[in-house]
């Protein structure tokens, strides 16, 4: 009996928790209701923060609440070009204006959106990390619903009444920038949980590890693993369909539109 591997201590939990104490909050659009179903309704970006861990920064938004007397405070993940003071119009008549959230059947073919719904009310989950944008490709008016170019470059056919916040995420280019030194690495994963710095599993010993142990660092097996392995044996390539670099124009296939 070997030791307990890393992906079997991660589902206990312990310090593998999600380092949340300083999150500001869930993302998310405003809940659907009748003034964005009818018309629209106007808010206000009273901030721009940061919300570690997420590198896309974040909008705060007032709105006044249409039904009672009081305010309603919404976090939006900020896309390019959003300042504290502009307003923010959500709704089926809002206009085609970066940081406006609209219905897809409301936007011409081509639009830039981001924080899109993938499902009616859901309140935005597709194309929301920094620098990340959609694309509005086609609508079918007849059958409700609309084809979109996700960030990853496939397409989704959702539902056209599913909205999404106009422009692209800001925050772009964060990847760009080289990580130079162990130290900001730390820091960068201190603020989203325990998941660095890791060890490899051929640089183990055989008591760690599956990949563990023998002269030079090397596997000495199939490093792919079926799907219902036993906890412990469960590492590397799990349920592989396909392993090895993409060569040649073969790899890719063309999109059929």
């Amino acid at each position: 009996m070997g030791r307990v591997v890393r992906g079997q201590r991660k589902g206990r939990g312990s310090v593998f928790r999600c380092h949340n104490t300083h999150r500001k909050g869930p993302a998310k659009l405003r809940p659907m209701d009748a003034a964005e179903r009818n018309g629209y309704i106007r808010g206000v970006v009273t901030d721009i923060i940061h919300d570690p861990g997420r590198g896309a920064p974040l909008a705060e938004v007032t709105f006044r609440d249409p039904v009672r007397f009081g305010l309603q405070k919404e976090k939006f993940i900020a896309s390019e070009g959003m300042f504290s003071g502009q307003f923010v119009y959500c709704g089926k008549r809002a206009s085609l204006q970066i940081g406006n959230v609209k219905p897809l059947a409301d936007m011409p073919e081509g639009t830039i959106i981001c924080n899109i719904e993938r499902y009616v009310g859901d309140r935005g989950s597709l194309a929301r990390a920094s620098g990340d944008y959609g694309l509005i490709v086609a609508h079918n008016q007849e059958a409700g619903i609309s084809r979109i170019k996700l960030p990853s470059g496939s397409k989704k056919i959702i539902s056209s009444r599913c909205r999404a916040m106009i422009g692209q995420v800001a925050g772009g280019g964060r990847t760009e920038k080289p990580l130079l030194k162990a130290g900001v690495s730390y820091h960068k994963n201190k603020a989203k949980k325990n998941r660095w710095p890791r060890v490899r599993g051929v640089a183990m010993n055989p008591v760690d590890h599956p990949h563990g142990g023998g002269n030079h660092q090397h596997i000495g097996h199939p490093s792919t693993v079926r799907r219902d392995a036993p906890p412990g044996q469960k590492v590397g390539l799990i349920a592989a369909r396909r392993t090895g670099r993409l060569r040649g124009s073969s790899g890719l296939k063309p999109d059929k539109e």
